[in-house]
């Protein structure tokens, strides 16, 4: 299944849950989109298995292939998979832009990615998959600096987390760490994710 570029806020609506983790998108209607959204039915086990795993793809905004192969190789390393996973997905530059607070959401960090407006340690990267490690620095481009939604993105300061700082003076952002799991959607389950894929 391809990347998913539809309404959002009828998405989170459907999954009862915020994709740009503020509430905006339940405050005025925190029910399900169509005629009978209201209704409440009683979910399979699969079915809340799948409902977690679709907050978690639809929140980072990739297809569900990315998704997949992501869980996998979380799966080699040290520690429980599931955070591995989340930590994973945390650490792609177009979610790191978000976290600097360059991108009012994570699709628009995505696009800005795309453009090529970014660099990882002083080298052009446009990949938004593209996954740091901590330590490395993450700049805008001399001639990005002046660009309208970075600019608005900044005074609003959207997504601001311990895990990465940014400095305004030199329009760099660094990625400290891996975010712990308590830093990071905490409403979500990801072993309802790993017992999905290991069904």
């Amino acid at each position: 299944m391809s990347r998913f570029t539809g309404s959002t806020w009828k998405i989170s609506r459907r999954l009862g849950y915020s994709l740009s983790e503020t509430g905006k998108e339940l405050k005025k209607r925190p029910f399900a989109p169509g005629q009978h959204g209201q209704r409440r039915a009683k979910q399979s086990d699969y079915g809340m298995q799948l409902h977690e795993k679709q907050k978690v793809r639809f929140t980072y905004g990739i297809s569900e292939k990315q998704f997949r192969k992501t869980f996998e190789e979380a799966n080699v390393r040290e520690g429980k998979h599931g955070e591995n996973f989340l930590k994973l997905l945390e650490s792609r530059l177009d979610n790191v832009v978000y976290r600097l607070g360059l991108a009012k959401t994570r699709s628009q960090a995505r696009q800005l990615v795309n453009h090529g407006h970014f660099l990882v340690d002083g080298n052009k990267v446009d990949i938004p998959s593209y996954r740091l490690v901590p330590g490395q620095k993450v700049s805008l481009k001399e001639t990005s600096r002046g660009l309208k939604v970075v600019t608005e993105a900044l005074e609003g300061q959207y997504a601001s987390v311990d895990f990465v700082n940014f400095d305004k003076d030199t329009m760099t952002g660094t990625f400290v760490r891996y975010p712990e799991r308590n830093e990071i959607l905490q409403e979500i389950n990801e072993q309802l994710i790993v017992e999905f894929y290991n069904r």
